[in-house]
């Protein structure tokens, strides 16, 4: 075949499909109702159940609706557990406004010091125009949380309810970025006129200033502190009196955030086992911690988080949601889309070389709150709690194959008490600094 499609060549991809009849049975079917009802295997569909030998209880799902907070969510619904058995409460949540208000406005701090830092690199340079590619966008990492919580705190849902905007952050953002270009420009326009550092950072308070009126005023402005009573399941009344945020998290959470440890599994060649890695200009909080992946094999993170699910305890964890979705019935299983009788043929990358070309990445944070393990001690498949409503799955529940855990989940948290002394060792190493644009460096939204 030569450089160009040539009408010749046109007309062979023309003649090689209308020779096969399964192409046209095949066309009519899709285009009449969707690749998801024609591709779905219904013999794999009929022997996959919302059924666990091993279960976390968990209260009803929560909806992050149209925006890219999944992140936020899936930390704060392991936060509730611990809320819940404190306060004996059938049903609780935390404000997910609350973190997503400090979240925008660190990360308008954070992107106006990169912008500074990077004040002498070309405009037109890859890592100038990577970092204005989305300066703020509604995603986030396990570690971007933690520095949250640790500085801000946590809210219950009441005082701190959801907005217009929250829950639906399009035009919010829209606006936050387009001042943050225009504050960009300014800050690299003030270099060129010879300003020095600190005047930069002089104009850039002042930037902070009307960043933080424009996001009040979509969001609210959070409190500082807060009157707290509640009533038990037991129809008891409580009253705690008057806290600030990390006092309630103090008081009703008390999960000691240091202990916990995000390990991954990137199978490439530039990213041995067994070693510490951070991503160049990820974060959200200046000064704050830093992202930190653990990479390990399959097994070894799979043995971690089942060992945590069997204590009563659930995993947040990232993955890349989109692949191989049952969407209506909440099911992930590489198995689940019969790709070659349809085609004819079928996506043939392996995890590793997914990453490497661009594939796949993390997408998406969820919460791990059951397994099934067969009588030979292998997991089956795993309950995930999600953030999209109700409508979904098991009344928002979805089910992961174990050969979709394999595939497609990129990393979870866990208690370090379930880390070797050889893992926990390494954890104390500096990690491996990876490139702004690596896949580890993608956000979950």
């Amino acid at each position: 075949m030569n450089r160009e499609i040539s009408r010749e060549d046109a007309e062979r991809f023309s003649a090689a499909f209308n020779g096969d009849t399964r192409n046209r049975l095949a066309l009519n079917a899709v285009t009449k109702s969707g690749i998801e009802a024609v591709a779905v295997d219904r013999a794999r569909l009929n022997g996959l159940d919302h059924t666990y030998s091993n279960l976390v209880e968990t209260p009803k799902v929560t909806d992050q609706k149209n925006s890219g907070r999944c992140w936020l969510f899936a930390g704060l619904n392991t936060f509730r557990l611990e809320a819940m058995k404190k306060m004996n409460l059938e049903e609780f949540e935390l404000s997910q406004a609350y973190p997503m208000f400090f979240d925008k406005l660190e990360k308008a701090n954070f992107f106006l010091e990169n912008i500074i830092e990077t004040r002498d690199e070309p405009l037109n340079g890859r890592l100038v125009m990577w970092l204005m590619a989305d300066p703020l966008g509604d995603g986030g990492q396990w570690d971007m949380f933690t520095n949250l919580i640790e500085k801000y705190g946590v809210v219950p849902k009441s005082v701190m309810p959801e907005t217009a905007a929250s829950s639906k952050s399009g035009a919010m953002n829209d606006i936050l970025i387009a001042k943050l270009g225009e504050h960009a420009r300014t800050l690299r326009k003030m270099n060129e006129e010879g300003k020095s550092e600190a005047d930069l950072r002089e104009a850039k308070s002042d930037m902070m200033l009307e960043f933080y009126r424009i996001l009040a005023i979509f969001l609210g402005e959070p409190p500082k502190d807060f009157v707290w009573e509640w009533r038990d399941k037991d129809k008891k009344f409580h009253r705690q009196g008057r806290m600030t945020p990390l006092e309630f998290y103090d008081e009703f959470v008390g999960l000691d955030l240091n202990e916990k440890a995000c390990l991954i599994n990137a199978p490439t060649a530039d990213k041995p086992f067994g070693k510490l890695y951070t991503v160049q200009y990820l974060g959200n909080v200046v000064g704050g911690n830093i992202v930190r992946y653990l990479n390990v094999d399959i097994e070894t993170l799979k043995k971690a988080v089942v060992e945590m699910i069997k204590d009563d305890h659930v995993v947040w964890f990232g993955c890349d949601v989109g692949q191989y979705l049952e969407s209506k019935l909440g099911i992930m299983d590489p198995n689940i889309f019969d790709w070659e009788l349809v085609f004819g043929t079928k996506p043939g990358l392996n995890k590793a070389e997914r990453l490497d070309y661009g594939q796949s990445a993390m997408t998406h944070a969820m919460v791990l709150t059951g397994v099934d393990i067969d009588d030979a001690g292998k997991p089956i498949k795993w309950r995930v709690e999600n953030s999209w409503g109700s409508k979904i799955g098991d009344k928002g529940y979805m089910l992961m194959s174990d050969e979709w855990f394999d595939e497609y989940l990129y990393e979870v948290v866990v208690d370090k008490k379930y880390l070797s002394k050889a893992l926990l060792d390494v954890l104390d190493t500096e990690p491996i600094v990876l490139p702004p644009w690596d896949p580890m460096g993608s956000l979950a939204r």
